[in-house]
C-alpha cells in the first residue's frame, strides 16, 4: 500500500479482521511498526543525524566544561557526563515523536488508517514499538561513543541492566507525552514551540552540570527535574561519580526514576488515546 505523497512508504498487508482480537491487534501493531521502521531506509540521513546529534552535543560539552566539572566532582568528567548523556538521548526522542505524529495526523495518513479494517489502538502502539526500537539504537550509539571516549561503568551486570532499563522507561514515558502533543498540535509552529521548551528542561538539570556550581535554589530545581533523577539513578547504578547535591530528590533518585515515567504513562497514554479517538470522529 502506498501512503500519501511526501511520506512514501509501503506496509505489509493489514490483518483482515473487522473485530480484531488480541492476535489481530498485535499483527496490526507490528504492521504499523514496520511502516515506521521503513523510514530508516527511505530517510537514512535523517535517522543517522538523530542518532548522532546527542553524540555531537556531548563532544561539545566535553570541550567546554570538562575541566570545570572534573574539579567540582573530583573525578573524570567523561564518567560524570556519559550517564547524563544517556538520559538526554532518551529525552531527545520526544522531539522526533511529536513531529512524526503531527505530520501523520496533518497529512491524512491517519485518515488512511481509519479506512482500513484494523485496530485503532494499533496505530499508537505501532508508533510506540518503532520509537522504542529507534531509542535502543540511539542508546547503543551513545554507549559505544562513551566507551570509545574512555568511559567505563563500574558496576555489576545486573546494575548495568537496571540502569539501561530505567533509561528506556524514561523514553517510554516521554514517548506518550510526545504522541499526545503531536495529536493535539494545531500547526507545525506549535510543535516547534514545544520542541524549544525541551531545551530549558535539558539545561536546568544535572545532565552536564554539577549542582554544587549553581545557586542552591536553582540546584534544587535542577535536582527535581525528572531528567536529573534518571541521570542520577543511572550514575548510581553504573558506579559513576555523583554530584554534590544532597536534596530529597537525589537521595531518592532511583525510586523517582521508576515512579515519574510510570506516572507519565498513566497520565498521557489515555490522553493520547482519547486525542486519537477524537480525530477519528
Amino acid at each position: 500500500m502506498t501512503m500519501t505523497p511526501g511520506i512514501a512508504t509501503r506496509t505489509t498487508a493489514v490483518h483482515p479482521s473487522t473485530s480484531p482480537g488480541i492476535t489481530a491487534s498485535m499483527a496490526d501493531t507490528w504492521t504499523i511498526a514496520v511502516r515506521e521502521l521503513q523510514h530508516w531506509r527511505n530517510r537514512p540521513g535523517v535517522m543517522a543525524f538523530g542518532w548522532l546529534f546527542p553524540v555531537i552535543t556531548v563532544l561539545m560539552f566535553l570541550a567546554l566544561l570538562g575541566g570545570t566539572v572534573s574539579a567540582s566532582t573530583g573525578g573524570s568528567y567523561i564518567d560524570f557526563v556519559v550517564p547524563g548523556a544517556l538520559a538526554m538521548t532518551m529525552f531527545f526522542g520526544l522531539e522526533s515523536t511529536m513531529t512524526a505524529v503531527y505530520v501523520d495526523a496533518s497529512k491524512g495518513v491517519a485518515d488512511r488508517f481509519r479506512s482500513l479494517p484494523m485496530s485503532g489502538a494499533a496505530v499508537l502502539a505501532g508508533r510506540c514499538v518503532a520509537d522504542m526500537i529507534n531509542s535502543m539504537v540511539s542508546l547503543a550509539v551513545m554507549v559505544a561513543t562513551g566507551l570509545v571516549l574512555g568511559w567505563r561503568p563500574n558496576a555489576s551486570a545486573p546494575s548495568i541492566i537496571a540502569a539501561l532499563g530505567l533509561l528506556l522507561l524514561l523514553r517510554l514515558g516521554m514517548l506518550w507525552v510526545g504522541m499526545f502533543v503531536g495529536l493535539i498540535a494545531k500547526s507545525q509552529e506549535a510543535v516547534t514551540a514545544m520542541q524549544i521548551v525541551t531545551w530549558p528542561i535539558l539545561m536546568v538539570s544535572t545532565v552536564f552540570i554539577d549542582t554544587s556550581t549553581m545557586p542552591r535554589w536553582l540546584g534544587i530545581i535542577a535536582e527535581a527535574n525528572p531528567l536529573s533523577t534518571t541521570s542520577t539513578a543511572a550514575r548510581e547504578l553504573l558506579g559513576n561519580p555523583a554530584y554534590a547535591g544532597n536534596s530529597w530528590f537525589t537521595e531518592n533518585a532511583v525510586a523517582l526514576a521508576v515512579v515519574v515515567p510510570i506516572a507519565l504513562l498513566v497520565v498521557f497514554l489515555p490522553m493520547a488515546a482519547n486525542a486519537y479517538r477524537r480525530r477519528r470522529r
